[in-house]
């Protein structure tokens, strides 16, 4: 792939951002918000109602780091993975009547979440160093670590492998080094000439098998 068609790439995933979850409704980030004062103190750059954070490789796309959908009149939110790498996200002031927790799955970085006053923090309070209400607004601040507390027998992770946190009340177990596999019961290196090999010339048989028919198809006529 050249360089040309990389960078060509990178602007169509960052267009389709923009297009999508940045302008899912009208207006720019206001002034003043939390999402405003945290795009000013990282040196990001407002686009519709995303704060971007500029990557220095032109051929990378920028990626959200903070989000303002508050009044915005949405009744359900169904998708923000656009903005998985985000640390502040304003959902406020929207008629939203329930919040499906997996919204959040895999969003490790988020710290600020600002929700109508009628959710609760996903995760629950015990995913949140601070939780607190105030007039119409949810507040749900500084994301724990889950795989830290106690009490969770969701997170027995398999022998061989580790808790790692995957967003407000989820997480994964990694498998640690040398072992891979189901529950991670496999040790050593991923068989790599053991599995693709005979595949590879397998493949390459079929191939030239393909080509003598054709070529005998094409002299005989």
């Amino acid at each position: 792939m050249t360089a040309g068609h990389g960078q060509q790439n990178a602007a169509v995933v960052l267009l389709f951002i923009h297009v999508g979850l940045c302008h899912l409704c009208n207006g720019a980030v206001q002034n003043g918000t939390a999402v405003s004062q945290f795009c000013s103190a990282s040196a990001g750059l407002i686009d519709g109602r995303c704060c971007l954070l500029r990557k220095e490789n032109i051929r990378d796309a920028d990626y959200v780091i903070g989000l303002d959908l508050s009044n915005c009149s949405l009744s359900r939110v169904e998708d923000l993975q656009d903005a998985f790498s985000a640390t502040t996200i304003d959902l406020s002031l929207n008629p939203i009547v329930n919040l499906d927790d997996s919204l959040f799955e895999g969003f490790i970085q988020l710290a600020n979440l600002i929700l109508p006053a009628n959710l609760v923090c996903p995760g629950g309070n015990a995913s949140w160093d601070k939780v607190k209400v105030k007039g119409e607004t949810h507040f749900c601040e500084g994301q724990k670590d889950i795989c830290n507390q106690t009490g969770y027998l969701s997170l027995n992770c398999p022998e061989n492998s580790l808790c790692v946190p995957y967003g407000p009340g989820f997480f994964q177990c990694s498998c640690v080094d040398a072992f891979r596999g189901y529950k991670c019961l496999r040790e050593g290196e991923f068989p790599i000439i053991q599995v693709f090999g005979p595949l590879a010339g397998s493949t390459a048989l079929v191939s030239i098998l393909l080509w003598v028919t054709q070529r005998r198809k094409a002299i005989s006529v």
